[in-house]
């Protein structure tokens, strides 16, 4: 297990994939509204993982997103994305932010939507060009909602709009996806739909996932390994190596236990399951939900689409506690 917020050298290296890191913090600290959200945290992000970032309420899953978009500076320590500084509009990202109750009642096309993020516009695109109409019928096939393109958003239901956003994100191949809670509001056999998708496009491009949660057991088929933040650090591991009652206590700075029951993990205190009663949006951390696009606006539903093409064969490294 990585855990971080020290500085002692790694003794379990990050799971090889051939290839340079994805992401990598290094002593990074971030701080938002007078609060130390993380600090002196290292870790590595490997391309081809499924990464389920979890904690309480405020522990930073939001912040360190945006910290990874440019849009929260780090006060201190080193972002990198294929070896690159972090920079706002960073194309090789593709980013799924929490706000989207407005998309519900539009009455824009499923194709429309998609090619918002695509050409930049946020009313439409009555004259998208041959490219454009090309690249939203890719990412429409993969993610399986071709049949979605001609329906209002408002006739969709939350799983089918969930496919819109991944498509999306994954205009221009971006390498990395960061998806903040979007099993959000969705029933389980939805919640259930939507992490398969995203596990089956993420294996099948080979790109790296960050996926928010409030809860565990939804992601436990899919993971490859989890994040877990709190108390202004985090622990990066199996699920076997993170969810434990030790790290976990240290996480949330009170004890906790782990029960495992058919196949199911639940994280208690005082009897009480705790992912149960913290899953509200994180909006003392985020400080607002308008971000920064690629074309240099914001859509009304707070979608921002980062795309870039840059590759590293650096090899990355971790510090462990």
């Amino acid at each position: 297990m990585t855990s971080t917020g020290q500085q002692a050298p790694a003794a379990t290296p990050a799971v090889a994939r051939g290839n340079a890191p994805v992401l990598e913090l290094e002593h990074v600290t971030l701080e938002l509204g007078g609060r130390t959200i993380l600090r002196d945290t290292s870790f590595v992000v490997n391309q081809g993982e499924f990464i389920g970032v979890l904690g309480p309420n405020g522990a930073g899953k939001t912040t360190l997103m945006r910290a990874v978009l440019g849009l929260v500076p780090a006060a201190g320590g080193a972002i990198r994305v294929l070896g690159q500084a972090i920079e706002r509009g960073n194309a090789s990202i593709g980013y799924m932010p929490q706000t989207r109750s407005a998309l519900a009642g539009r009455r824009v096309r499923g194709r429309d939507f998609v090619a918002m993020a695509a050409d930049g516009h946020r009313w439409g695109l009555p004259h998208a060009d041959a490219n454009t109409r090309a690249e939203v019928d890719r990412v429409l096939d993969l993610v399986g909602a071709s049949k979605l393109a001609l329906r209002p958003l408002s006739e969709l239901s939350g799983g089918e709009r969930q496919r819109l956003l991944l498509a999306q994100c994954l205009l221009g191949n971006p390498k990395l996806l960061l998806l903040d809670e979007p099993l959000i509001s969705l029933d389980p056999h939805h919640q259930k739909s939507v992490v398969e998708l995203v596990r089956r496009v993420q294996r099948e491009l080979g790109i790296a996932v960050l996926f928010s949660a409030h809860e565990l057991n939804p992601l436990l088929n899919s993971l490859d390994r989890v994040l877990y933040l709190g108390s202004g650090v985090a622990a990066l591991g199996t699920v076997d190596e993170v969810i434990t009652r030790p790290v976990l206590s240290r996480l949330y700075g009170s004890p906790i236990d782990v029960m495992r029951v058919n196949g199911r993990i639940f994280v208690m205190s005082g009897g009480v399951e705790v992912e149960k009663h913290d899953h509200e949006h994180e909006h003392d951390e985020a400080g607002g939900h308008s971000h920064g696009h690629a074309h240099g606006h914001s859509h009304e539903h707070g979608h921002s689409h980062h795309h870039s093409h840059q590759h590293d064969s650096r090899d990355g490294h971790t510090h462990d506690v």
